[in-house]
């Protein structure tokens, strides 16, 4: 199975955080699953570490650091295609977070399983995994 990570659940993995739920880290482990993590959510952490001192985004590392860590990880690479782009238009307004359309859309075009915390985000598609 192809799995596709939130930002946050991408972060948590890496970070081996405790918030990362026990079928989460199950998925992950399991070395039939093909781990994909999205320019989109390198992108997103590089905006919110940028904004860290500003805001407090609860970004610990910068999105350089966190790509050499998906790197180490193993995980795949997704890079965001014009085709990816265009797929928003046809996602319904059930998520207003930028990113988080533009995972969907990615999920839905490819397809992959995103995997999520975020039940605005699961709603997208059956096959999304909430966890």
């Amino acid at each position: 199975m192809k799995l596709l990570l939130d930002t946050h659940i991408a972060l948590w993995a890496i970070g081996r955080s405790a918030k990362l739920s026990a079928v989460a880290r199950e998925l992950i482990g399991d070395p039939s699953h093909e781990i994909v993590v999205s320019a989109v959510s390198l992108w997103e952490i590089s905006i919110k570490f940028a904004l860290a001192e500003k805001r407090g985004s609860g970004i610990d590392f910068s999105g350089r650091d966190a790509l050499g860590y998906f790197r180490e990880a193993g995980y795949a690479l997704l890079a965001v295609t014009p085709e990816h782009a265009v797929a928003v238009d046809e996602l319904p307004a059930l998520h207003r977070d930028p990113f988080d359309r533009l995972l969907v859309a990615q999920a839905l075009h490819e397809p992959l399983r995103l995997i999520t915390r975020d039940s605005r985000v699961a709603a997208y598609s059956p096959h999304f995994i909430l966890v």
